[in-house]
């Protein structure tokens, strides 16, 4: 869902957390990328606690900011969590219903989730946790809504996430909403990532016919999808164009992609509309006829 555009984001860190979900936030925001088109961000990186802050592999952390820049923040990532059994410090708990209760956003990545759901902002929601610790979260706190089979969940003001590389969607998410597909795909082209996976772990990904795929009938299928998405083409028209039983057809297409013809071809879709919506001034009907849903 839209959301207005930030620039201030707060980053919370805590001892014996994972390394690489630490760094996920701070490496979608904390960069300096406006030379291809992403917006600036004032990053915060900030002790969740005090003490030395210890992440994987014994690698030590020092957080220029305390828990009092969160006050100041747009949005507020907590981007992981130590232990699905162990409570969140009382300051934090308070500092984020603060920032939640004067409109910030915030996000959970992975097992940040455990520390939004103790601060009671996950009551009532819908929300995203590593598949691992779904269960957990769900028996922990029965007023969560808990879906494992998503990389994450918008919710307007609290984003939540699946763990490890679903974290990088969730913040690329935020961006997009509030900033634009330009803005988070020029993030995205920097990281060398997706610029936007949705669905659960069959991802669809933007032109998935990658150019070193040796050419095949399946390929030349694709390929020709992509290029005839304004024209009334279905599955069966992919089908025949492969050369191949419609079993065969889809468990190969299965196999490739990770998803079903249906799914890859409609998603497709849905991508040129947001394109042509974001870089021209068509109408509604005009874009929809473009896509293949006149």
């Amino acid at each position: 869902m839209p959301r207005s555009p930030f620039t201030r984001v707060a980053v919370l860190m805590f001892d014996r957390t994972p390394l690489f979900e630490t760094s996920v936030p701070i490496s979608v925001f904390g960069v300096d990328r406006t030379t291809t088109g992403a917006p600036a961000f004032d990053l915060l990186a900030v002790a969740g606690e005090p003490g030395p802050i210890v992440s994987t592999g014994g690698v030590q952390l020092v957080a220029p900011h305390d828990l009092a820049a969160v006050a100041d923040a747009d949005v507020i990532v907590v981007p992981s969590w130590r232990d699905p059994d162990e409570l969140p410090p009382q300051a934090v708990v308070d500092a984020l219903v603060r920032a939640h209760d004067r409109g910030a956003t915030i996000v959970g990545l992975c097992l940040g989730a455990f520390v939004l759901a103790g601060a009671g902002l996950l009551d009532g929601r819908r929300v995203a946790t590593h598949w691992l610790h779904a269960p957990t979260l769900a028996r922990r706190y029965p007023n969560v809504r808990v879906d494992s089979s998503v990389l994450y969940v918008d919710d307007g003001d609290v984003v939540t996430s699946a763990g490890t590389a679903a974290g990088i969607d969730a913040c690329l998410h935020v961006v997009r909403t509030a900033h634009g597909a330009r803005a988070a795909t020029a993030i995205a082209r920097r990281m060398v990532v997706a610029p936007q996976r949705t669905g659960g772990q069959a991802q669809f990904i933007d032109q998935v016919v990658p150019e070193h795929v040796q050419c095949d009938d399946l390929t030349d299928a694709l390929d020709y999808a992509l290029g005839h998405l304004r024209e009334d083409l279905d599955v069966d028209d992919l089908v025949a164009r492969a050369h191949m039983s419609r079993r065969t057809f889809d468990r190969r297409f299965r196999a490739r992609l990770g998803t079903s013809p249906h799914q890859w071809l409609l998603h497709q879709r849905i991508l040129h509309a947001q394109r042509l919506l974001e870089d021209t001034d068509l109408t509604i009907d005009t874009v929809a006829a473009r896509v293949g849903f006149g």
